[in-house]
């Protein structure tokens, strides 16, 4: 995955930062940006959900997030010196539905790492880079690719504890015996997001 960059966790200054809900087929995608990159997705982002996620992020952040552009504005164009946050967060709506809609096979939005240290980090580093659309990897697998192997339960935490699922796509990691493993967005939406890939059949209604 290209256009990624991070800082390093202990830098915790107040950064300027916005966010939007994107309506998709998994459900209402809370997705809020840095002038870094997208910072995070949050699943299921009714209104409690969303008021609840900007007031962590806020306090995450250390500052209230910046007025977002009106849905169906172009937040990407960056004529007239728009923001950096405006501008990677047009671009994540874009390319979710593009991949959605099953025209998108990689994310290339600038992502901000800063929310996620230490081994959670290398571990979804990992699977960002090396494991592709269409392709799974198995929790110990995963380890073994961070140098820590017998880490298996440690990987499946940090999938757990992803700020950006789907873009980094925790949905392709699965149990090595065949089962489809946990899911903080729940195992029907890991389901689809599979079956989207082509990993699992289409729900037949």
């Amino acid at each position: 995955m290209s256009g990624e960059r991070e800082e390093p966790a202990e830098r915790r200054e107040a950064r300027g930062w916005c966010w939007s809900v994107l309506d998709s087929p998994i459900g209402p995608l809370l997705l809020a940006a840095t002038d870094q990159g997208l910072a995070q997705v949050v699943f299921h982002a009714d209104e409690a959900t969303a008021a609840e996620a900007v007031s962590r992020l806020t306090a995450r952040l250390g500052a209230a997030p910046t007025p977002s552009p009106a849905r169906g504005s172009d937040a990407g164009d960056d004529a007239g010196g728009t923001p950096d946050r405006l501008v990677h967060l047009g671009t994540a709506v874009r390319q979710l539905e593009s991949y959605f809609a099953g025209s998108l096979r990689e994310f290339t939005v600038p992502l901000d790492w800063s929310l996620t240290a230490g081994f959670n980090r290398r571990v979804l580093r990992e699977l960002a880079d090396h494991v592709p659309f269409g392709t799974v990897v198995g929790y110990g697998e995963l380890a073994d690719r961070v140098g820590d192997p017998g880490a298996a339960r440690a990987v499946g935490v940090a999938m757990g504890s992803n700020p950006l699922p789907v873009v980094v796509a925790c949905h392709r990691v699965v149990e090595s015996g065949g089962g489809i493993g946990g899911f903080g967005g729940g195992l029907e939406t890991k389901r689809t997001l599979l079956a989207l890939e082509g990993i699992l059949p289409q729900p037949l209604f």
